[in-house]
């Protein structure tokens, strides 16, 4: 079903607010997109299966191509029991300099038992002067599986730009079965110390995480550690692979947002198969 949702996020002129709202079942062997709901510059024009019926990928579009201040964008998906999806981006995001608003993107998953849900979006630009906040909340059933990345760089390298003035703040929370497994939070200013400092950003323009979650991680976790951690990013960036009881980890602080999503994508060859019991096939998205 596509239909247009109806308004609830606050009409703040010229904001350009949008929404999105996914729903996938499971038919028999195939995984459907079942609800597809939209407002504003916000959409999913077709339910795509590259690697046949069990899972169905779906690319989300912001035809402006970036967040302005003032904007607020809203991404929800939820998969029932056995669903498996795969949601992924054209290409990379654009937070856009603010002349004063804050712009905001809310991130919001369920999924239910059985399911497994990729969210694979392309890196995030962050432009000088921006002023945004972006929060990332995924709920779990006790069996279902999921796995994720995010990347964030400060500035538009390629002009030489760093992100000297605005603001930028996160929040990441997962839950299984009701109980948080991963919460993080951090919020910095435009030539915040810690942009500079060793223990924070220590110069770098670009960061990474990766987070993998399914049931069998505590017995498989030593041996994928082990395989992922035989590989590097290709600019030799600065990185770490943990895994904590229920969630797996990798981090990424360098200047390369390409050598970034490579070293993502190599890790998620090897975890996929583990995690969502599929051999990984690249979107092809992401050769365009």
């Amino acid at each position: 079903m596509t239909s247009r949702l109806p308004s609830s996020v606050p009409e703040l002129p010229p904001a350009w607010p949008a929404e999105l709202h996914l729903a996938f079942a499971r038919h028999g062997e195939r995984t459907v997109l079942h609800e597809n709901r939209h407002r504003g510059p916000l959409r999913v024009q077709k339910a795509l299966y590259p690697e046949g019926d069990a899972v169905c990928q779906a690319i989300v579009l912001h035809p402006p191509s970036g967040i302005a201040g003032g904007d607020h964008l809203a991404i929800s998906a939820s998969l029932d029991s056995g669903a498996r999806a795969q949601l992924t981006t054209p290409g990379a995001g654009k937070w856009y300099r603010s002349g004063g608003a804050e712009a905001v993107q809310n991130i919001d998953f369920k999924v239910a038992a059985g399911a497994c849900l990729e969210w694979l979006p392309q890196e995030s630009i962050v432009f000088d002067g921006a002023r945004a906040r972006q929060a990332t909340h995924v709920e779990l059933a006790a069996d279902s599986r999921y796995m994720g990345w995010d990347i964030l760089c400060l500035g538009r390298a390629a002009a030489g730009e760093r992100f000297e003035h605005g603001r930028f703040d996160l929040f990441c929370r997962i839950e299984r079965a009701n109980k948080p497994i991963w919460l993080e939070r951090g919020g910095f200013a435009g030539n915040d110390a810690m942009l500079h400092s060793p223990a924070g950003w220590a110069g770098a323009t670009v960061c990474g995480t990766l987070l993998c979650s399914f049931p069998e991680l505590p017995q498989q976790a030593a041996g994928l550690l082990e395989r992922c951690r035989a590989i590097a990013p290709g600019d030799a960036a600065s990185h770490a692979l943990t895994a904590l009881p229920a969630i797996l980890v990798a981090r990424y602080l360098g200047n390369n947002s390409e050598a970034a999503r490579q070293w993502f994508a190599e890790l998620w060859k090897i975890l996929r198969p583990a995690c969502c019991g599929r051999p990984a096939v690249t979107p092809r998205i992401w050769n365009t």
